[in-house]
């Protein structure tokens, strides 16, 4: 979810942006280190320790005792790189971790920028601590140029009792992909979930959430990176949307009806605005202090546009109309 735009993304493309809100609740406070790219939370289930795992580097772990901190950085998750024998394998994207029976499973993107040679990962730790983690490699999703997809930015969802992994990030966008029953490894063929027929293709970073009998499928479009250099058309930056579906695999619609792989559909959750520029890279937990919450990354205009800059933004969800709003 990270580095393909900064190649693919001179043009956002055009979605179907119909959004419920004229107007965003500033982010959450944070305090501590806050900066993020890609942020993956969870909460441990045995005593309440927050933990954020971002992308970059070996993938790093933040830990606090409460969702606005104070975030203490404790290592990486992958010290040595991944045993993924491709370009990018010690420069991991995109982290997102499950628990899965006792385990907890981190799963990564391999990849280079602007590159369809991609692979996703997982490292499987019972709890989260730094040193605790052990890589197992690949998933068995992969991708080269024969691929429709790119084979980043993983994100797994249970559903009954079988799990699937979505992915992928501009060429055909969004995939979707059953996984075993110990979620370790793909356990059928891939399929096209969401989609954006113009422009670039400028779908990513999808997360799943399922809430009252719907599948809520966020993810990111625009350019997500480079602004303190490179900075885009207004309204061609990152930006979260949402569809939903009453199935995990499809088919998904916005809240216009409008169809989301070709319908070009996607209702707008968060965009820029006041000091926060370009959010994206989300998902989406439930905490048992602020609700149903939407976490992210974003340039602060305060502190500054590089991605070395960006900060860990939250808002907690309504639910009113069925459809998220922050």
């Amino acid at each position: 979810m990270m580095f393909n735009r900064l190649i693919f993304g001179l043009c956002a493309g055009l979605l179907s942006v119909s959004s419920l809100v004229w107007g965003y609740a500033d982010p959450g406070a944070c305090s501590g280190d806050c900066w993020a790219h890609d942020p993956a939370l969870i909460r441990r289930s045995s005593d309440g320790t927050y933990f954020r795992f971002n992308t970059g580097s070996e993938i790093g772990i933040w830990k606090s005792s409460a969702l606005t901190g104070p975030w203490v950085y404790e290592g990486a998750v992958l010290p040595n790189g991944s045993s993924i024998d491709l370009a990018g394998n010690t420069d991991c994207w995109a982290p997102d971790v499950h628990l899965v029976g006792s385990t907890y499973i981190l799963y990564y993107a391999v990849s280079t920028s602007g590159s369809q040679t991609s692979a996703i990962g997982y490292a499987t730790s019972t709890t989260m601590e730094y040193g605790s983690w052990t890589d197992h490699g690949t998933t068995g999703i992969s991708s080269t140029s024969a691929k429709p997809y790119n084979a980043i930015d993983p994100n797994l969802i249970e559903s009954g009792t079988s799990y699937y992994m979505t992915f992928g990030s501009f060429w055909d966008d969004i995939y979707q992909a059953p996984m075993n029953s110990g979620a370790t490894a793909v356990a059928g063929s891939s399929y096209q979930i969401a989609y954006n027929a113009s422009g670039t293709h400028s779908l990513e970073g999808s997360f799943m959430y399922y809430r009252s009998g719907y599948y809520y499928l966020f993810f990111s479009s625009g350019i997500c990176c480079g602004y303190d250099t490179s900075k885009p058309a207004t309204g061609s930056e990152y930006k979260i949307f949402v569809c939903r579906s009453a199935s995990v695999s499809g088919p998904f619609v916005d809240a216009a009806g409008k169809n989301c792989v070709s319908g070009g559909g996607g209702t707008l959750v968060l965009a820029s605005h006041d000091y926060v520029y370009g959010p994206g890279g989300q998902g989406v937990m439930a905490d048992p202090t602020y609700g149903t919450v939407l976490y992210y990354h974003y340039a602060n205009t305060n502190i500054g546009l590089a991605d070395s800059e960006y900060q860990f933004g939250w808002n907690t969800i309504g639910w009113s109309s069925g459809w998220p709003t922050v």
